[in-house]
C-alpha cells in the first residue's frame, strides 16, 4: 500500500519537477538524456517507451502507436515540441527513430502472432496442408509416410492419427513453429526428436513443441519479451524473430527436462512451470538475449 502511494505521489507530483530541474541543469529533455546515456538496447528503449508512456503531451503518446511509415514525422513533431536543435544533439533524432521502430514494432508483432494463433488448420486449404508432410520430412528424412492420416505421426510426437486436431490451441502458429525450427536448425531439431524418443526421458516432441509455442505467445502477449527484443533486433521485429525465440524455448526444454530427469511424463505440467520462470527470470535482465547456440 505504501508502495503504491510513493510510486502515485513520485508519477503525480515530483516525476514532473524532477525532470523540470535536470532540463534546466543539463540543457536536455528527458528523452535527450535517454537516448545520449545508454547505448542501443533494452536500457535505453525500455526508458525511451515509458518516458513517452507518462508524457502529459499528446504528440509524445500518440509516438507510441503511430505506424512505421509516419515514425520519421513523429520524431521531428517531438522534437520540435521539445525544442531539440539537430545541431546541438546530431544523434538523437536516429537514436529516438530506433527506439519508436522497436517500441511501435512489437506491437505490431504480436498482432502478426496473434492472426496465425487464430488462424485454424483446415484440411480444405492446400498450403496447410503442405507443411505436414514438409515437417515429416524434415524430421523424419529416412522415413516415407505411408498416408496423410496415419499412426506414424506420433513417431513424432502428435497424439493422434491426424496431426489437425493438435493444433487447436494455437492454430497455425505452432505448426509454424515446429517447421521453423526444423527448417533452419534441423539438426537440432533433429536431436531434440531422438531426446524426446528416448525410453526413460522421453516426451511428446510435437505437443510439447506446441506447448511451447503458447509460453512464447503469452510472454509476448504480457510485455515480458521486450527486453529480449529491443536488444536483439535493432529496428522492427518481426515474425521470424518471434519464431527464433521460439527455437531457443524448444532447444533449451529438451536440455532443461534431461537435466531434470523427471520421473514420469505425467510431471510435465510442473516441470513446464519450473522452465516457464526460469526464463521469466532470464528476461528481467536488462542485458537479456535468449539466442539459440547449439553446443558442438
Amino acid at each position: 500500500m505504501l508502495a503504491c502511494l510513493l510510486r502515485f505521489v513520485y508519477t503525480s507530483f515530483l516525476r514532473h519537477w524532477l525532470k523540470w530541474l535536470l532540463r534546466q541543469a543539463t540543457g536536455k529533455c528527458e528523452l535527450q538524456r535517454i537516448c545520449s546515456g545508454y547505448k542501443h538496447g533494452a536500457a535505453r528503449t525500455t526508458k525511451a517507451e515509458y518516458s513517452l508512456q507518462s508524457s502529459k503531451n499528446k504528440v509524445l503518446r500518440n509516438a507510441l502507436t503511430a505506424e512505421r511509415t509516419n515514425l520519421p514525422q513523429c520524431v521531428d513533431q517531438i522534437m520540435t515540441e521539445k525544442n531539440v536543435k539537430p545541431q546541438k544533439d546530431p544523434l538523437f533524432k536516429d537514436s529516438l527513430h530506433t527506439c519508436l521502430l522497436q517500441i511501435t514494432g512489437y506491437s505490431q508483432l504480436y498482432v502478426g502472432v496473434e492472426e496465425l494463433r487464430k488462424e485454424a488448420f483446415s484440411s480444405d486449404n492446400p498450403a496447410h496442408e503442405s507443411m505436414l508432410p514438409k515437417l515429416w520430412d524434415l524430421l523424419m528424412p529416412s522415413v516415407k509416410l505411408e498416408s496423410r492420416i496415419t499412426k506414424q505421426w506420433g513417431d513424432i510426437g502428435f497424439q493422434g492419427d491426424d496431426p489437425k486436431t493438435d493444433f487447436r490451441g494455437m492454430g497455425l502458429l505452432g505448426l509454424i513453429n515446429l517447421i521453423f525450427f526444423s527448417e533452419n536448425y534441423t539438426e537440432e531439431a533433429r536431436q531434440v526428436l531422438s531426446h524426446a524418443n528416448h525410453p526413460k526421458l522421453g516426451y511428446s516432441y510435437a505437443i510439447v513443441g506446441i506447448n511451447l509455442t503458447e509460453m512464447a505467445y503469452s510472454l509476448l502477449k504480457c510485455g515480458a519479451l521486450k527486453p529480449h527484443f529491443y536488444n536483439t533486433v535493432v529496428g522492427s521485429p518481426e515474425l521470424q524473430h518471434f519464431h527464433q525465440l521460439y527455437c531457443f524455448l524448444a532447444y533449451e526444454f529438451d536440455k532443461f527436462w534431461l537435466s531434470e530427469e523427471p520421473e514420469s511424463i505425467m510431471l510435465f505440467n510442473e516441470y513446464r512451470e519450473k522452465f516457464h520462470k526460469k526464463v521469466q527470470l532470464c528476461l528481467t535482465d536488462p542485458a537479456v538475449c535468449l539466442t539459440l547456440r547449439a553446443e558442438n
